[in-house]
């Protein structure tokens, strides 16, 4: 076999693998459902349940209990956001040429607070919900 041959079959063999490649799963569906939208679809006052929040959201970071004994849960999720760019060109002469090339990298933080009030019944009393991005 050449070696141009088996060049091509290696590397075309690499894109076949390469193009498998499943995107990270974030840690836990739980994690990534926090989210404002989420919130305001799923959330309704008088009739959403303990164990509903549970599903959709897990297992809260803080559980206490107000001045009138209703039991409050406290979620909060922290997201780091990051995106990067590269950009490049080329244009040459016969006997002059030129090459530029640029990249960048932007970082920024997201922090997702749900507060939930239940009643005797266990059912959502009250909520309030802030997103903050920094």
């Amino acid at each position: 076999m050449s070696k141009i041959t088996f060049a091509t079959l290696t590397v075309c063999g690499g894109l076949l693998v390469s193009g498998c490649v499943q995107p990270p799963e974030p840690l836990t569906k739980q994690n990534s459902a926090l989210t404002q939208g989420n919130v305001q679809l799923t959330m309704a006052v008088g009739e959403t349940t303990k164990a509903e929040v549970l599903e959709t959201f897990g297992a809260p970071n803080i559980t206490t209990r107000d001045g009138a004994g209703r039991e409050v849960w406290t979620y909060q999720r922290a997201a780091q956001v990051s995106q990067s760019s590269a950009q490049s060109g080329y244009w040459t002469l016969i006997l002059v040429g030129q090459s530029s090339q640029a990249s960048g990298f932007e970082s920024s933080s997201r922090m997702t607070t749900l507060i939930i009030k239940f009643d005797e019944n266990d059912v959502v009393n009250d909520f309030r919900s802030r997103t903050s991005n920094f």
